[in-house]
């Protein structure tokens, strides 16, 4: 645990370059469940295991070298509702877009880490369950927003 004078110091260094500093308590687990989220609706659930020997699903040892955790893709009924739920209503505070929102189970609480406005879909990954169709949803969403956009502006 850092003392009051480490964490003096650091923030010292953070108001540097930044106005703001945000801090968020250390919240252990196996797992983090990942929602994707697109127009405000769940896209695609999926479990990031956090990387071996690691509290994170990324450890870096050293600028090349890095090992991650295994990600399982969840079908959305699977997941727990909650976690859908929270992770939905999380995204819908920032916008419509495209997010991948992280959360954690603890104690049969969610508690919502990271809402990331540049999510990964990888194939093979994140895309497991729901093949093409999850690219598909997201094209969708795309085409009729430009339907959208040409039927108020009139252009073709």
């Amino acid at each position: 645990m850092p003392t009051h004078r480490t964490l003096a110091a650091c923030l010292m260094r953070f108001f540097d370059t930044s106005e703001l500093v945000v801090a968020q308590g250390f919240v252990s687990s196996t797992f983090d469940w990942r929602i994707g989220v697109l127009d405000r609706r769940a896209l695609f659930s999926a479990r990031y295991h956090m990387a071996s020997r690691h509290w994170q699903i990324q450890r870096s040892d050293g600028p090349t070298r890095r090992k991650h955790g295994k990600v399982e893709s969840v079908p959305l009924d699977a997941a727990p509702a909650t976690a859908v739920d929270v992770a939905v209503r999380a995204a819908g505070l920032i916008g419509d877009g495209l997010y991948g929102v992280d959360v954690k189970e603890v104690d049969g609480r969610f508690l919502v880490i990271e809402v990331n406005d540049n999510p990964n879909i990888d194939a093979g990954y994140e895309d497991v369950v729901a093949g093409d169709a999850l690219y598909q949803a997201v094209m969708q969403v795309f085409l009729d927003r430009l339907d959208n956009q040409s039927q108020r502006t009139g252009d073709p």
